[in-house]
């Protein structure tokens, strides 16, 4: 299909015609389908582009334009071969605790909100939200529409803002995702039908069965009672990969980590300390496909010794989490460690934690105050705005990388002992300085994302922590994901009714 029909319903503007992935929960698979969908219709010509209303996840990415928005839809727009713009993700929400997010407009931070509170914007943000999607439709010949959650939440429908109320607004066709690796996918797709009002129902144009395990032939007549008790279609049954990696929103992909086995495996181990409030956790994901080290996301307190390198990541609120280090005895761990002269790395807030103290005058992060940091760096760290959102460009002791920047922390670092020299912010060519290293190198911080993405950048620190000759793919950067978001669209046009999904996007379906 080399073109995407026209929505004539407006007859000022011709605009595009959307196609909305919902869900039956949450971490279904509907990111993955939406990304499957961009870069399937990218590779047949189409003009296309990904869309989320409202994003929850404190894994986020810069555009361009050096705005903030959700990784998921920044994976999105590379797989549609478009850069990402924030109108794809105009609503951002950062948790900072359980009941509490930072909001990010429109690639800015404008305010931190309870869940109540956020509830009560919810008609203003809508119609922010609706303004991003025209913006789109006028630029592209398809939007692909992802939901949050389950899209049956009956108490959240009346305020709903990125699911049917979106999907109704765009007028597009429903594609339903569910999945069968977690039990229960007759009820998660038949329950879901009948928690939503029938003018919902006939939204739904079919199924998607995500993460099957076994023979696909053993689920023919699952698929037939499917279809003949809901009288939709289902277009395909995803088989469980392990073939493709792509950067994951969520960190749920990180949950409950298991107990690190040294006696089974003579591969040089990085551990990533799996904090509460963790924060772009895909920092890590080339160090994960490398095959001569392994990496280990840690989160019960144990003796660190085994470890070449120990990594405290991003974090969303790094006082709760510098508390959760010392409440939960890490901390000595940590110190120990440091002692005995391993290495340490800590990215953005862990970079914070290594220093003095950390403060927080207006209470950014939760109630104003002062915490204690691990005393291993000499940095003191004040929060506070405008939160700084910048591509940058870097070296470290003459070899260049790329990364980003998302933090609003101001870090005063009282040595001459900097990891970065800046030669460029969102394409404004600068001489500055970031992060620190210890005087016997083995404690490194940077407020510097992405680092592990630059290969050259990754031997380096490699080599700097002691394991030679690490097996780096030739490709990398943007062409080892580029690759991967090929290997994800051959796969799903393998296993889903393509000629049906192409139907439905040109709205013939009914």
């Amino acid at each position: 299909m080399n073109q995407i029909s026209i929505n004539n319903s407006y007859p000022k503007k011709i605009r595009a015609r959307c196609l909305a992935v919902l869900g039956t929960g949450s971490d279904v698979g509907k990111s993955i389908v939406v990304t499957a969908l961009c870069r399937m219709f990218a590779n047949r010509g189409v003009k296309v582009a990904p869309f989320k209303a409202q994003n929850m996840s404190n894994n986020s990415g810069i555009t361009p334009e050096g705005l903030e928005m959700g990784r998921a839809q920044i994976v999105q727009a590379e797989a549609s071969k478009i850069p990402p713009h924030v109108d794809m993700n105009p609503v951002l929400l950062k948790p900072t605790g359980e009941t509490g997010s930072q909001i990010v407009l429109l690639g800015t931070a404008v305010e931190n909100s309870t869940a109540f509170e956020y509830h009560t914007r919810k008609k203003s943000l809508f119609e922010n939200t609706c303004k991003s999607l025209d913006r789109l439709r006028d630029n592209y010949e398809l939007i692909i529409i992802e939901g949050a959650g389950s899209c049956a939440e009956v108490n959240l429908m009346p305020n709903d803002i990125v699911n049917f109320r979106m999907a109704e607004y765009a007028d597009a066709p429903v594609i339903l995702v569910g999945d069968i690796h977690r039990g229960g996918i007759f009820a998660q797709l038949v329950g879901t039908l009948e928690c939503i009002e029938e003018r919902r129902r006939k939204q739904i144009a079919g199924f998607i069965i995500n993460r099957f395990r076994g023979d696909l032939r053993l689920f023919e007549d699952g698929k037939k009672w499917i279809e003949n008790r809901t009288g939709k279609q289902v277009l395909g049954v995803l088989p469980w990969y392990n073939h493709i990696v792509i950067d994951a929103e969520d960190s749920v992909v990180i949950e409950a980590p298991g107990h690190v086995d040294f006696n089974n495996d003579s591969l040089p181990a990085v551990a990533v300390i799996r904090l509460p409030h963790i924060s772009n956790f895909t920092d890590f994901d080339p160090l994960s496909r490398i095959k001569n080290i392994r990496l280990n996301y840690i989160q019960t307190p144990c003796d660190l010794s085994a470890f070449k390198a120990v990594i405290i990541p991003g974090s969303k609120n790094t006082r709760h989490d510098l508390k959760w280090l010392e409440d939960t005895g890490w901390s000595d761990k940590i110190l120990a460690y440091a002692d005995m002269g391993g290495h340490l790395l800590g990215i953005c807030g862990g970079y914070q934690m290594l220093g003095s103290f950390v403060h927080d005058p207006y209470g950014l992060e939760g109630a104003p105050g002062t915490s204690k940091g691990l005393l291993l760096l000499p940095l003191e760290t004040t929060l506070k705005a405008p939160k700084i959102t910048t591509l940058t460009k870097f070296s470290w002791d003459g070899i260049c990388g790329t990364g980003y920047e998302i933090h609003m922390g101001q870090t005063i670092n009282e040595s001459n002992g900097y990891m970065f020299e800046i030669t460029d912010r969102n394409n404004i060519l600068c001489q500055d300085f970031d992060g620190c290293i210890s005087q016997n190198n083995k404690i490194m911080g940077t407020y510097m994302h992405g680092i592990f993405d630059s290969p050259l950048i990754v031997k380096k620190w490699l080599e700097s922590i002691g394991i030679e000759n690490p097996m780096i793919s030739n490709l990398t950067g943007f062409a080892a994901k580029d690759k991967e978001y090929d290997l994800l669209a051959e796969h799903f046009e393998k296993y889903i009714d393509v000629d049906a999904v192409l139907k439905i996007a040109e709205g013939k379906h009914l």
